[in-house]
């Protein structure tokens, strides 16, 4: 076998080098993949609810529904119109309906509905929705933190992002109770999938391993994320995972469900 082929087979991939400034990759057709998701949502007996949001705007949210003993999962995506991962991995997990059968799941398919046909973080008004969470002025914001306040308490909460900077796949972990965490296994798990950003400083925190834990401090945060408005009124414990978008498309979808999968395996 010439030498030459073996080494192009097992060399890691590479960023395309397409984000100059911005996210500049593959887009997505958010109606078809939430499409999908409903679809499948509808074939395994998940419960649908539409959260009005303003004139022919509306979220989507899912609930699989299990006994009161059931440890509660709850997942979302899509809040940023330029990371179209995210969705493709739910729509992945929906179709593979490979959920344990002691967890209720609750799922957010798509947050940012109007930012994906722009292919730009924010919505058609111009709004950040990750930026929204302390003081929401976004109509998708509110009506998310509307849904947010009829459920019940989450043990894990997990958000899908990607990071159009990212040298490699990294994850937030915010763990109040100091609970047995995921987040090495996650990393270890993606790792032979995508590689993995072992920079010691990842959008300005410390980072190890691919790995951030940031303060759970309010004051740190004048603006909220989603995830730290969840930390603070949903559960104790709660992961952002970042997908590298200067990779291909298929690659960071695998990563997402990779990382999601090995968080259900061990609940």
């Amino acid at each position: 076998m010439n030498s030459n082929t073996t080494e192009s087979q097992t060399e890691p991939p590479r960023p395309l080098g397409k984000n100059q400034g911005g996210y500049f990759g593959e887009t997505i057709d958010i109606e078809r993949v939430l499409e999908n998701c409903l679809q499948s949502a509808a074939q395994f007996d998940w419960q649908h609810e539409s959260l009005a949001v303003e004139p022919g705007v509306h979220l989507h949210a899912l609930r699989r529904a299990r006994s009161q003993r059931a440890k509660n999962l709850y997942l979302s995506t899509g809040i940023h119109g330029d990371e179209p991962a995210g969705p493709l991995a739910i729509s992945r997990l929906l179709q593979e309906n490979s959920w344990p059968d002691g967890l209720a799941v609750w799922l957010c398919p798509c947050l940012n509905p109007t930012g994906f046909p722009l292919n730009r973080r924010e919505t058609a008004k111009g709004h950040d929705l990750n930026r929204q969470y302390h003081a929401p002025e976004a109509a998708e914001t509110r009506a998310h933190i509307t849904w947010l306040k009829q459920q019940p308490k989450f043990d894990v909460t997990i958000c899908l992002h990607e990071d159009w900077e990212a040298r490699g796949f990294y994850l937030y972990e915010l763990n109040l109770d100091q609970r047995p965490s995921h987040a090495e296994a996650m990393i270890e798990n993606v790792s032979p999938v995508c590689p993995i950003d072992h920079s010691e400083t990842i959008e300005g925190r410390s980072a190890r391993a691919g790995i951030i834990r940031p303060s759970a401090d309010p004051r740190t945060r004048p603006q909220w994320p989603e995830a730290f408005y969840l930390i603070q009124n949903h559960t104790r414990h709660s992961y952002t995972l970042e997908a590298p978008s200067d990779f291909p498309l298929p690659l960071r979808v695998a990563a997402l469900v990779t990382a999601v999968r090995t968080v259900l395996q061990t609940l």
